[in-house]
């Protein structure tokens, strides 16, 4: 894979209708397609809709999938809640996200939708779906706050994983505390913040 400017380069230069391959593990692909066609609310110059491929089965993946996959993998292995953390957070940094979850690629997790990498790179190219498309108003500077503080939630909370779905899907924030520091809408923002700074 490649840090996020990389990716968003080569999302950029994507041809319509041409669907590209961005990531293959244990037979699971993710790729990428640029429709060429209006879709209400969205710039036909910037749209573009992420796959998976599993065996002869597609489907478009969305957000839930990465929260729910890391909310199964800390509840089979709470021992590394500050790890996958830490790694998700790397990759919402822009970093890598191979690299970012280098130390949890040999781990075991007894639940999981799909391989780590998969979920790794699907919440780079989620994100960068999000800083490229998203034009409406938002309480989260940057926007795409909103969906990290859902990941970091996911990942932290002891709720339910129902509970957490419900609340995703009916538009509630994440909360504060897991977003209030990096957000520069909010009275707590702060320039320089430590690694795990929502946990203190």
């Amino acid at each position: 894979m490649a840090n996020y400017k990389e990716i968003f380069g080569k999302i950029k230069k994507i041809k319509f209708e041409t669907p590209t391959v961005f990531h293959r593990d244990q037979g699971t692909e993710i790729f990428v397609v640029r429709p060429n066609k209006e879709f209400k609310n969205y710039d036909i110059k910037k749209n573009f809709q992420i796959f998976i491929k599993e065996g002869e089965r597609e489907f478009r993946p969305n957000h839930l999938r990465v929260m729910i996959d890391l909310h199964l993998r800390v509840r089979s292995r709470p021992d590394l809640k500050n790890k996958l953390l830490i790694a998700f957070d790397k990759i919402f940094y822009r970093e890598d996200p191979i690299d970012a979850i280098k130390s949890l690629r040999k781990e075991e997790f007894e639940h999981e939708l799909n391989p780590i990498s998969i979920i790794a790179v699907l919440s780079q190219l989620f994100i960068i779906e999000q800083d490229y498309n998203y034009t409406g108003e938002s309480h989260y500077d940057p926007p795409t706050l909103f969906y990290q503080g859902w990941i970091r939630q996911f990942i932290d909370s002891s709720k339910e994983i129902d509970n957490l779905c419900m609340s995703v899907c009916s538009r509630q924030p994440p909360a504060a505390k897991y977003t209030n520091y990096e957000n520069k809408k909010h009275k707590k923002f702060k320039e320089v913040n430590s690694l795990l700074w929502y946990l203190d």
